[in-house]
């Protein structure tokens, strides 16, 4: 007895184990049954008269007009007005299906459509793996999301993370933009979009490239890395990650920005940028550099912070805090700078207020031409805007122009106000007005010291060669003299106000930066790479059938397909329901399912039914 029990439970366990693989029998009701065995061996035929054929199966419904059943196989094919439902989540129509319900995997094709709470899917054929719970298709397809069509010639749905996972010739379309990508993840729950490989994100007034980003469909905002840049009118921004939020039309830019202005040829950099589309401006700051072309030469200006405002015909740049500026004949410094491209006016300026200390003091705005400089409480620099050459200077209150002697000492002019006039971007005269002091090596021919002059009068022209003083000329109420040089006192041959500082003067765009420590740059958020899922058709053995031996699918066709470029020699058009009417998509769809011979099954089939119809209509008579 004991003996009989344990052979019972181990023909229990085994039953067990054997309906577990074979799986639990799909059910079904049917208005009309017939077999033929000769054209359908082992298989039942079933049709609609008034109600649809119904089969259930372990939490899938699955309606049609007519089916061929394989009970022993536990497989049918599905013919005519297909739907399944699994669900309150997953319903799908197709002209065609195929469902095995021992590996509860299904096969639909012709004009198939997946609809989800927030997403429909479209494609000429789709798998879909019920224990994976993940739908695929690789011969083209169209998902409608609440904001946006996509299009790919490859995809692949999750339904548990509600996930799309498109590849090869990547299409999003929404009213405002378009998305081109070489691979997107979508989560249709709440419209993000990951974006792989080199994409591009275009619309009438910008367009986004990058080579991985995310973006919000719903929000419209997106975040960008990896050589990513955003393409506006007449300006581009390049950073090591951007910001981007369409409804106010406002990028910010992290790390390594370059900021081009392709009217005026200019250029910022830095680390950090805000772009405001709507008021045309820009704000950089962390090593801000504006760059800009003047006469072929290239004019820097760094400050601490620096903005950019106007259109592009009226352009303005401010610059805030130890600006310095740098071109290949003059450099210089200021605590703010202004520029309008438009009028040619620069105007260096000190914005402190109060008794000035050692810090304005530095920050005052100062010039350098070669062993010249020249201070002021505000410099204001003029260009002719046609041919981009200086054309004058003005120094406001306190001027004071100092020239290294050739040998020694500093010829110095000081007054109230300064005007210089230039010629092929030299200096070539300068006027001195109000309380003029001078104090000048003169020297002969030879370069031999005369004297010492020191002159007071109301006005001075100096005259320049080269950049050195070459003549000066006194007006009105001249009081002066030369005096030997050993008759000079050494503590007199600095004027009141004297303040020699070039070892500040920038001799290379390096020095825009001297005594700066470099900036702590911003960790960058990245955005990983996809997990790359496993592959969507699993290896099986030769006799351990996907679908069934009776499936119109090859076991070929239900392999993975390693190559996935869009390239092969039998891509194929995405089906024209897919294209846009008006641009006439060039997304192709590869690796087709071959031509649709279920139609002839399915009317195989109706002559069958309508046979058996026939029959029982005229045995009817009889009776």
């Amino acid at each position: 007895m004991k003996n009989f029990f344990i052979y019972f439970f181990i023909a229990f366990l085994s039953a067990g184990t054997l309906h577990a693989q074979e799986g639990r029998k799909i059910d079904y009701t049917s208005d009309r049954t017939l077999k033929n065995e000769e054209r359908y061996p082992g298989a039942i035929i079933l049709g609609k008269v008034e109600n649809q054929v119904y089969f259930i199966h372990e939490g899938i419904e699955i309606w049609c007009d007519q089916a061929i059943h394989y009970d022993q196989d536990n497989f049918f094919k599905a013919y005519g007005n297909v739907r399944m439902q699994q669900g309150d989540t997953v319903k799908m129509q197709s002209d065609y299906a195929e469902y095995n319900g021992n590996t509860q995997f299904a096969f639909a094709s012709g004009k198939v459509k997946m609809e989800r709470p927030q997403t429909t899917l479209e494609t000429d054929s789709l798998f879909f793996d019920r224990k994976k719970q993940q739908a695929y298709y690789r011969s083209g397809g169209k998902v409608t999301d609440t904001a946006s069509v996509l299009t790919s010639n490859i995809g692949r749905y999750f339904l548990e993370e509600d996930k799309y996972s498109f590849v090869s010739e990547v299409v999003l379309t929404n009213p405002e933009y378009v998305i081109n990508s070489e691979q997107l993840d979508f989560y249709s729950d709440s419209g993000h979009a990951y974006l792989y490989g080199p994409t591009t994100i275009e619309s009438e007034t910008s367009t986004v490239y990058c080579e991985r980003g995310f973006y919000d469909t719903r929000g419209d905002t997106g975040y960008f890395v990896k050589n990513s840049r955003i393409d506006y009118n007449n300006r581009r921004v390049e950073g090591d990650s951007l910001f981007f939020n369409r409804n106010t039309n406002f990028a910010s830019a992290t790390n390594n920005i370059k900021v081009t202005d392709t009217i005026n040829k200019s250029l910022v950099t830095g680390h950090y940028a805000e772009v405001f589309r709507d008021r045309d401006s820009v704000f950089i700051t962390k090593r801000a550099v504006a760059a800009s072309v003047q006469d072929n030469d290239s004019l820097f200006i760094h400050g601490d912070t620096i903005m950019i405002t106007g259109k592009a015909d009226h352009r303005v740049i401010r610059g805030y805090y130890d600006v310095r500026l740098f071109k290949s004949d003059m450099s210089g410094k200021s605590d703010s700078i202004y520029t309008d491209q438009a009028t040619g006016l620069t105007k260096l300026i000190n914005i402190s207020e109060g008794p000035v200390t050692s810090i304005t003091a530095r920050r005052s705005p100062i010039l350098w031409s070669g062993e010249s400089q020249m201070t002021g409480d505000t410099i204001h620099l003029q260009s002719n805007v046609e041919t981009e050459k200086l054309d004058s200077l003005r120094v406001f209150n306190n001027a004071f122009l100092i020239q290294k002697d050739s040998i020694k000492g500093y010829n110095q002019v000081k007054g109230q106000d300064l005007v210089g006039l230039f010629e092929d971007n030299e200096l070539f005269q300068v006027d001195i007005n109000k309380n003029t002091e001078t104090l000048y090596y003169s020297r002969n021919s030879e370069q031999e010291l005369i004297g010492i002059n020191k002159t007071l009068s109301s006005s001075i022209r100096i005259l320049m060669n080269e950049r050195q003083i070459d003549d000066i000329y006194y007006y009105q109420n001249v009081d002066g003299t030369l005096t030997p040089e050993e008759d000079f006192p050494i503590n007199a041959r600095q004027l009141t106000g004297f303040n020699w500082r070039g070892e500040e003067r920038l001799l290379s765009k390096e020095d825009l930066f001297k005594g700066k420590p470099a900036p702590k740059l911003t960790p960058i958020r990245g955005i990983p790479l996809p997990e790359e899922a496993e592959e969507f058709f699993e290896e099986r053995e030769e006799d351990d059938l996907l679908l069934n031996e009776n499936s119109r699918l090859r076991p070929e066709d239900l392999q993975n397909k390693k190559d996935t470029t869009a390239t092969d020699q039998d891509s194929l058009r995405l089906p024209e329901r897919f294209q846009d009417k008006e641009t006439d998509s060039a997304t192709t769809r590869r690796d087709s399912i071959p031509a649709p011979d279920y139609k002839k099954e399915e009317e195989e089939l109706l002559e069958e039914l309508k046979e058996q119809n026939q029959q029982e209509e005229e045995g009817g008579e009889d009776n």
